[in-house]
C-alpha cells in the first residue's frame, strides 16, 4: 500500500469518527434542551403526619411536595414562613383534622393565637346544641364525633305512651368534652352535642322538657334527605299484637255430634 492510499484511509476514519461524535453530542443536547417541556412546578406545603383537630402546626408536622403551578388549589401555601410563628409567639392550629399528605389550606387552620373550638366546625347558619343522654339512650355509648344520628322523643304514660322522630341526620360534633372526629373509642356519655339549624334547636329544646330523647345511629351510606315519619303510640304496637293474643287466649271448644234418626246436632262438652 502506497503512502497516498494510507493517508486517504486515515483521513476517512478520522472524518467518520468526528461525524459520529458530533451526532451523539447533538442528540444528547436535544434530549436535555430540545425535548418537550413539562408543566412548571411549584413547592406546596402538605402535612407530613396526621394533625388532629386543635393541634398546633410545627415544622415537624409539615413538608413540601412539587405541584403543577397552573393547577395549584386556592388557599394553599408555598412556604413555611406564613404557617410557623416567630419565636415566643402563639402558633396556628388545625380547625379540622388534617390527614398525612393533605394540602395545608387556609380554611383548615387558625390565625396565630386564635382559639380553636367546635364552633369553627359548624356549617353556615347552624348552631351547636347539647342533649342529655345515657348508655340506653345513646346507642350504648357507640356514638362518636362525626357520626350522624336521628333524635327520637318518647313521652306519655301507659297506653298513651308515644314516640316521634324530631330530627333526622343530625351531625354529632362532640361527645362530652371530646370533639375529635378521629376518635374511635366508645364510652358512656352524659351529653352529646349535635349540629342544628335555629328551627331545629327550638324543637330540640322543647323536646328535652317534654320527655326522653333517644339517639339512633345512621348508616354512613344512608341518604341525607329526610323521610317523613309518623309518630307511633303504644296502642299502635299493642293493636298489632292483639289479634294473635286474642286468638291464643280463646279456649279450645270440645263438641260431640248426636244423631237422632235423620237429625244431627252438636253439643259442647264442658
Amino acid at each position: 500500500m502506497n503512502i497516498s492510499s494510507l493517508l486517504s484511509m486515515i483521513s476517512g476514519l478520522a472524518l467518520a469518527g468526528g461525524s459520529a461524535y458530533v451526532a451523539k453530542d447533538y442528540i444528547d443536547g436535544q434530549a436535555v434542551t430540545g425535548g418537550s417541556e413539562g408543566p412548571a412546578l411549584v413547592e406546596v406545603v402538605v402535612a407530613s403526619q396526621d394533625i388532629a383537630f386543635g393541634t398546633a402546626l410545627t415544622a415537624q408536622s409539615l413538608t413540601t411536595i412539587a405541584w403543577p403551578a397552573e393547577a395549584r388549589p386556592a388557599g394553599t401555601f408555598t412556604s413555611y414562613d406564613v404557617l410557623l410563628p416567630d419565636p415566643g409567639q402563639p402558633p396556628r392550629r388545625a380547625r379540622r383534622a388534617i390527614a398525612q399528605g393533605e394540602l395545608i389550606r387556609a380554611a383548615k387552620i387558625s390565625k396565630f393565637g386564635e382559639k380553636v373550638t367546635i364552633v369553627q366546625t359548624l356549617s353556615p347558619d347552624h348552631r351547636a346544641m347539647a342533649i342529655k343522654v345515657s348508655a340506653e339512650t345513646a346507642v350504648g355509648g357507640f356514638v362518636t364525633p362525626g357520626d350522624s344520628v336521628d333524635v327520637l322523643l318518647t313521652q306519655g304514660r301507659g297506653a298513651g305512651l308515644k314516640t316521634v322522630t324530631i330530627l333526622q341526620n343530625a351531625r354529632v360534633i362532640g361527645v362530652d368534652q371530646d370533639a375529635n372526629e378521629e376518635s374511635e373509642t366508645p364510652g358512656v356519655a352524659r351529653t352529646v352535642t349535635v349540629e342544628v339549624t335555629p328551627d331545629e334547636g327550638q324543637r330540640l329544646a322543647l323536646a328535652q322538657r317534654a320527655g326522653t330523647l333517644s339517639l339512633t345511629l345512621r348508616n354512613l351510606d344512608a341518604p341525607a334527605e329526610e323521610v317523613p315519619l309518623d309518630s307511633i303510640s303504644l296502642n299502635d304496637v299493642l293493636r298489632n299484637l292483639r289479634p294473635q293474643q286474642e286468638e291464643a287466649e280463646q279456649p279450645v271448644r270440645k263438641t260431640v255430634l248426636i244423631r237422632r234418626g235423620t237429625e244431627v246436632s252438636e253439643t259442647e262438652i264442658r
